[in-house]
């Protein structure tokens, strides 16, 4: 069993503070074990501020197939359970029980389930570090699985073979773009401006640049012409970004697609109050909820260096994930389960998205202007990594 920690210190929102631990200071902790009947690993992660915190937990089994499972755990500390996701969660003392939900009860061979809960604590938040699956402690060693024979390596200028949309810009000649990327200022326009950058790249030597304006309505973006109304039923994003200036405190879009379920107005990634968020713009909603404990589950985004977003829409039912640097973010997950602080306002409209197009860019409601550079943008319908 091993246990491994990493601390790192973010911008305080209300007073509410986002630490990932390293060994012996809670926040993100591993902890690993095989299961004496199937074999398992678990992964428990937390992002704690001052008397809340969240985890995302992750269990592998290493053995046979489950058809149901029941994962349990001890706190060392005074935490309290206050709701879950993708699992029904029970507390008794310091004593937890987490069991599958109907859609996650089957686990193949080498398979993983994901669910997330949400706590308060008072005087410590140390993490668990030891689980018992189906009433098997974790200890032990599992058959190893043998080594698959390696996918050949797909070309750079498209690393993901069978996307809809797969481009590190490298076929941009021009310092405008072209071709199957055009600028557009949908609303309304400002000074804003979108190029093709040969200085800054993640991959290759070009990306897009925008050069995002603060000021209401200034608005510019890159929009693929690519058609995704056929793409799904789940409609898989990945890219990579880089922000030079912290999301701001006022309303900021970065990545918009319109969507045929609103009669063609945005789901909108961007941030508020500091924080990533989806904003869905035919009603306002917020995905997480904008109240100090709904941002505290969100996370900021880095600046000066390139970060990988990710995220999932599924398009038969209120079911979206983010990921940043392959973290996936609490405050950023819906599943038709409503969840404190999060989803109140999106689950609020019952009807699932249906991503039209992409674009990517900049819009300013208010104060806020950034310069910030995309590069190996892939959308398809198959999961894509980082």
């Amino acid at each position: 069993m091993t246990s491994s920690r990493v601390r790192r210190h973010r911008l305080p929102l209300w007073g509410f503070v986002l630490t990932v631990v390293a060994v012996a200071l809670p926040a993100i902790a591993t902890s690993r074990a095989q299961g004496a009947a199937t074999g398992c690993t678990v992964t428990y992660t937390t992002n704690e501020w001052s008397g809340g915190f969240t985890a995302q937990i992750r269990v592998t089994i290493l053995g046979a197939a489950l058809n149901g499972w029941r994962l349990e755990w001890a706190y060392g500390g005074d935490q309290q359970v206050t709701s879950a996701w993708n699992a029904q969660v029970t507390q008794s003392g310091s004593a937890v029980t987490a069991v599958n939900a109907a859609h996650n009860a089957v686990l193949a061979a080498g398979g993983s389930v994901d669910f997330g809960l949400q706590g308060t604590w008072r005087t410590a938040d140390p993490a668990p570090t030891a689980f018992a699956l189906n009433g098997a402690p974790c200890g032990g060693t599992a058959t190893p699985t043998p080594t698959p024979t390696p996918t050949p390596t797909v070309p750079a200028e498209c690393a993901v073979s069978g996307a809809t949309i797969c481009s590190d810009f490298e076929d941009q000649t021009g310092t405008v773009p072209s071709g199957a990327w055009q600028t557009t200022a949908p609303d309304c326009q400002g000074t804003g401006k979108v190029s093709v950058d040969t200085s800054v790249a993640y991959s290759g030597t070009r990306s897009l640049r925008v050069d995002g304006g603060a000021g209401y309505c200034n608005h510019v973006f890159a929009a693929s012409t690519r058609d995704l109304s056929s793409v799904g039923p789940v409609v898989y994003v990945r890219m990579r970004v880089r922000h030079t200036t912290a999301l701001p405190t006022n309303h900021v879009t970065f990545v918009s697609m319109p969507d045929s379920s609103q009669g063609g107005k945005a789901l909108r990634v961007g941030g508020q109050n500091g924080a990533l968020q989806w904003n869905r713009e035919s009603d306002d909603a917020t995905l997480p909820e904008q109240s100090p404990a709904g941002v505290a589950l969100s996370t900021p985004m880095a600046t000066g260096r390139w970060l990988c977003l990710r995220y999932q829409i599924d398009t038969t039912a209120q079911s979206m994930r983010t990921w940043v640097d392959d973290q996936e973010i609490a405050g950023l997950h819906v599943d038709g389960l409503p969840t404190q602080n999060v989803d109140g306002q999106w689950l609020a409209r019952r009807t699932p998205p249906r991503p039209t197009g992409l674009r990517l860019g900049w819009e300013s409601y208010g104060t806020g202007d950034d310069t910030l550079w995309f590069d190996d943008v892939a959308l398809g319908s198959s999961p894509i990594g980082c």
